[in-house]
């Protein structure tokens, strides 16, 4: 359950980004789903378990890494590119991981894993390729889904030991408090030219109590089990799902190379993720 409710939740939360764009600004909705999610996890009593006050700016750093930063990042970014694109370049995400466990650490990958960032690598590229020829627009759209997984990267690595010591929840809703007041000003800004509509709402709502609360929190009860690397592997089907839920139900249009490319990724983010002997 811990595995496949994220990566089914993720997967089609691109789905829910998109519907949302409708009508809403990428500040919109990324506020909207703070709120959603940070309202969602204040409903379980250990929300407000204790957590010592020297603890803050690693929270504060999760907060930035893992929510307002990249999530401010991927609606922006949707303007730009469908939901199966973005999705699909989401399954990098442990090939970042393993890089910024490897600067933490700082020792060199093994084997399997400089073949998997590698792979990886290509992965991405044949991904991103179509978009090239496509124009500057959705270039930039896929530059800033690569910079949000970065981010990804980064924050699974912060978010373990914290979750380990005081549980997800506690830790997760003190970062969604932290993230509503970071990306207040661009959600009140995007309203300005923002109109309602109830599907887009509803898909903002879905995307804050179960892609920014939920999956969260079973992502880092996961991460906590198993690590930060391992638990990453959650990437591998949320491309898939993302990949079929943008064909079926918005019609993305995914050349042959993509898919590809996409299944390049996951085997590189496989290698990256798998411990050397």
């Amino acid at each position: 359950m811990l595995f496949l409710g994220p990566a089914i939740i993720w997967g089609t939360s691109f789905l829910f980004i998109a519907e949302g764009l409708e009508t809403l600004k990428p500040g919109v909705v990324t506020f909207g789903r703070m709120v959603f999610g940070f309202l969602a996890l204040a409903l379980f009593p250990s929300a407000r378990t204790s957590i010592p006050g020297y603890e803050w700016p690693r929270l504060a750093a999760v907060s930035v890494t893992w929510l307002a930063f990249p999530m401010t990042l991927f609606p922006i970014a949707q303007q730009h590119v469908s939901s199966s694109l973005a999705g699909m370049l989401n399954g990098g995400i442990p090939i970042f991981v393993a890089l910024v466990a490897t600067i933490l650490l700082r020792r060199l990958p093994g084997p399997w894993q400089r073949l998997g960032l590698i792979v990886g690598v290509v992965g991405i590229v044949l991904i991103g390729l179509p978009t090239v020829r496509e124009g500057r627009s959705s270039a930039f759209g896929v530059g800033l889904v690569i910079i949000a997984i970065a981010s990804y990267g980064v924050a699974t690595n912060l978010a373990v030991p914290l979750t380990q010591t005081y549980g997800a929840v506690p830790v997760f809703w003190r970062c969604q408090m932290l993230s509503l007041i970071l990306t207040a000003p661009f959600g009140v800004w995007g309203l300005r030219d923002s109109s309602f509509a109830w599907r887009p709402v509803g898909a903002v709502v879905l995307l804050g109590l179960f892609g920014t609360a939920m999956a969260f929190v079973m992502m880092t009860r996961l991460g906590a089990r198993v690590g930060a690397t391992r638990s990453s592997a959650v990437t591998y089907l949320e491309a898939i799902f993302a990949l079929g839920v943008g064909v079926v139900l918005r019609h993305d249009k995914v050349v042959g190379v993509q898919v590809l490319g996409c299944a390049v990724l996951i085997g590189g983010a496989w290698l990256a993720s798998r411990a050397d002997a």
